[in-house]
């Protein structure tokens, strides 16, 4: 798929807002680790991927009611759902210098229509060395999902089934979009929300 970003001007991917706040302690913290125990652009980017996706459970996956969206949250309390771990991608990737932005699918929640839709959150990273976007799904992978770090083929988290009318929006956002962003703030209930307060479609 050919992506499109928002925005022309790279550096956009690569600044600090209320939701990916790099320069919190944590962050900050995190990002340290990270960089010690890798040394190329690609290292960093896998290392950062393989962390958020393997470390921190996906709310749903763990039964975690706690809902966290802003990216030191999602650290704090070491739990998020597909959104909140990709504000905390995108931090730890733009606060190590590499312009990250974010991507959405829409997908059904089970295997039919019948069973409603939702979107879903990813994200996109900028390598230099390689002048493209990857895409990345930190989304955590459990038995029937399996996500990689794929500079070749992309390997996410789910394959967009069009027949389903499911969605691989190509646009590559510079902030969260706000759809998602809604939920995480309106509510105190991950488990609640995961199953009947997710926008359908951006």
């Amino acid at each position: 798929m050919q992506l499109e970003c928002e925005i022309s001007q790279i550096d956009v991917y690569l600044r600090e807002d209320e939701i990916v706040n790099y320069s919190h302690p944590l962050v900050r913290q995190a990002i340290q680790q990270l960089q010690l125990a890798s040394e190329s652009e690609v290292e960093h980017v896998q290392r950062t991927f393989e962390f958020v996706r393997d470390t921190i459970p996906h709310s749903w996956d763990a039964q975690n009611p706690q809902v966290t969206c802003i990216a030191s949250e999602v650290l704090q309390h070491q739990t998020g759902i597909c959104y909140a771990k990709s504000h905390l991608l995108a931090a730890l990737l733009r606060g190590q210098g590499i312009p990250t932005g974010f991507c959405y699918q829409r997908l059904t929640l089970g295997d039919t229509p019948e069973t409603g839709y939702a979107v879903h959150a990813l994200n996109a990273a900028y390598l230099s060395s390689l002048q493209r976007w990857i895409r990345l799904d930190a989304r955590g992978n459990k038995p029937g999902v399996q996500a990689e770090f794929s500079l070749e083929q992309e390997k996410l988290a789910f394959p967009v089934r069009p027949e389903l009318d499911e969605i691989d929006y190509p646009t590559i956002y510079s902030h969260p979009h706000p759809r998602v962003v809604a939920p995480l703030q309106q509510h105190s209930d991950s488990l609640y929300m995961y199953q009947h307060c997710l926008p359908e479609r951006l």
